[in-house]
């Protein structure tokens, strides 16, 4: 949050914490006048500070409990394909999550599937049964606890005498 000023620092905060906040209480969270944060928030989406707000959905309710990381290795000759696979895989209803990596694999993608069949198949047709795709290894989630952002966590320890 270098880039910021301390009231952009703390309206992003808040929105990390709840994206659904009303914007009067954020403005009296962060101490500026409701309009004054309105327009805030409106720079931080414009700046691709903030790049949008996101319902975070039970998996399990809509009836994907399977949850897997898979890592993905393309073919040397597909190497320059690597932004046309991330982009078809993020369009995949399985997939949650594309992320491109450096060191030994290209991509870990984040997929919720109904069950071991369903993962089974998505991994043999839009992976293993690829002639690009070079390698898979699956690993299963058994459970996920979402992270604080190091300046969020930070900012709310007390100080240290």
């Amino acid at each position: 949050m270098a880039d910021l000023d301390p009231i952009d620092a703390a309206i992003v905060r808040e929105l990390q914490d709840d994206a659904r906040v009303a914007n009067n209480v954020l403005a009296a969270r962060v101490g500026i006048a409701p309009s004054t944060c309105h327009g805030r928030v409106r720079s931080l989406f414009e700046r691709g500070v903030i790049r949008g707000a996101h319902a975070e959905i039970d998996q399990a309710s809509i009836g994907r409990p399977l949850q897997a990381m898979i890592s993905v290795r393309l073919r040397p000759h597909a190497r320059g394909e690597l932004s046309a696979f991330a982009q078809a895989m993020a369009t995949l209803p399985e997939v949650l999550n594309v992320y491109f990596l450096a060191g030994a694999d290209d991509f870990l993608i984040h997929v919720a599937t109904a069950g071991s069949e369903e993962l089974r198949e998505f991994v043999l047709n839009h992976l293993s049964g690829t002639r690009d795709v070079a390698m898979t290894e699956t690993s299963l989630i058994f459970e996920h606890l979402r992270g604080r952002p190091a300046e969020q966590a930070s900012a709310r320890r007390p100080s240290q005498a």
